[in-house]
């Protein structure tokens, strides 16, 4: 028994220095340790060992597999660390190379104007409020007084669901759900994207933004609304710009008006930027009407109120002197950074 298991240990020594891998050591191990190795064979053979002589047997067993462990841990342990400078050597950084550039992002022009707008209005005590794309023709037309066959639905031709589902053609019919709330008083802007069936060229699209405000409250007058727009118009464009209100129509408001701005490019004085004219389209707007008001549960003899609709695109090509909506939505990467 005691050259049996001479000859598995020196068996087992050489085997551990010929094993030149991690992979080839653990089939060492298992060959000479494991349920079926051959040191767990002599164990299972102690049976067949006199009584008297089992504990001298079973005492050089017992050291047979300490030195093969400690021989394989060894060995382990020296196969371990040659693979761990192989591999920080091959995974080393040249610290000479170019770093890669990071392509950070940043705000849509669209966006910039938006946030410009709402930060605006929301230092004059408007709240922004959201509503639905999708959205049912009442809240859309009849709610804003424009009936079935009016002529002002043929001016918004757009995308219908069916019969009662439209794609929104303004941010409008967020105020109506907000009047029927009946939480009053009410001031507050309507930002969000609208749809009209228009040919796309270098100033319309079929999907575009708008910007519509509404104040509703005792005693507001048409002053109230002259003053709002007057500042933000100073705000937006620069301290010195003045504005011009002409006679309109808006089926949802009464008196509506068109309103103007000085150029901010040449002041008022004329240019290519502004066709010669000094002034600039800028929004629609109007005193709330009456009927608009009653339909929404509101009463038109104690409360008043203005609205304003601002187109969102119109806002940035002006502000960043862009002369083709369509480079808003092309998302050419030479236009975008530059903003």
């Amino acid at each position: 028994m005691k050259e049996k298991l001479q000859k598995i240990r020196e068996s087992a020594m050489r085997e551990i220095e010929e094993a030149k891998t991690l992979d080839k050591l653990n089939d060492v191990r298992v060959a000479i340790l494991g349920k079926k190795g051959e040191l767990t064979a002599v164990l299972k053979s102690m049976k067949d060992v006199s009584k008297e002589d089992r504990p001298l047997v079973g005492q050089l067993v017992n050291e047979t597999r300490e030195h093969i462990e400690a021989k394989l841990d060894a060995a382990r342990g020296m196969l371990e660390k040659a693979a761990l400078e192989a591999r920080l050597s091959s995974e080393v950084i040249d610290v000479t190379l170019p770093a890669k550039k990071n392509e950070a992002g940043h705000r849509h022009p669209n966006t910039i104007a938006l946030e410009e707008v709402e930060r605006i209005f929301t230092g004059m005590g408007y709240e922004v409020v959201e509503g639905p794309e999708v959205e049912y023709d009442y809240y859309n037309f009849e709610a804003l007084n424009i009936p079935a066959n009016h002529p002002a639905k043929d001016e918004q031709d757009t995308f219908y669901i069916n019969d009662e589902i439209v794609l929104r053609t303004q941010t409008s019919p967020v105020q109506v759900r907000v009047m029927e709330k009946g939480k009053l008083p009410i001031r507050m802007i309507a930002p969000g994207r609208v749809f009209r069936s228009d040919e796309v060229d270098a100033t319309h699209s079929p999907s575009f933004h708008q910007i519509e405000g509404m104040v509703i409250d005792k005693n507001v007058t048409f002053a109230d609304l002259k003053g709002t727009l007057s500042e933000w118009a100073k705000e937006m464009f620069g301290e010195d710009t003045k504005v011009k209100f002409r006679p309109h129509h808006f089926p949802f408001t009464e008196p509506s008006a068109e309103m103007d701005v000085t150029c901010f490019k040449c002041g008022g004085n004329g240019c290519r930027f502004c066709k010669g004219e000094g002034w600039i389209e800028i929004l629609g707007c109007g005193m709330v009407h009456p009927k608009v008001l009653r339909m929404s549960g509101i009463d038109p003899e104690e409360y008043s109120g203005f609205a304003f609709g601002i187109g969102l695109e119109r806002i940035a090509l002006l502000k960043y002197e862009i002369d083709d909506m369509r480079l808003l939505y092309e998302n050419d990467i030479r236009f975008l950074k530059q903003f």
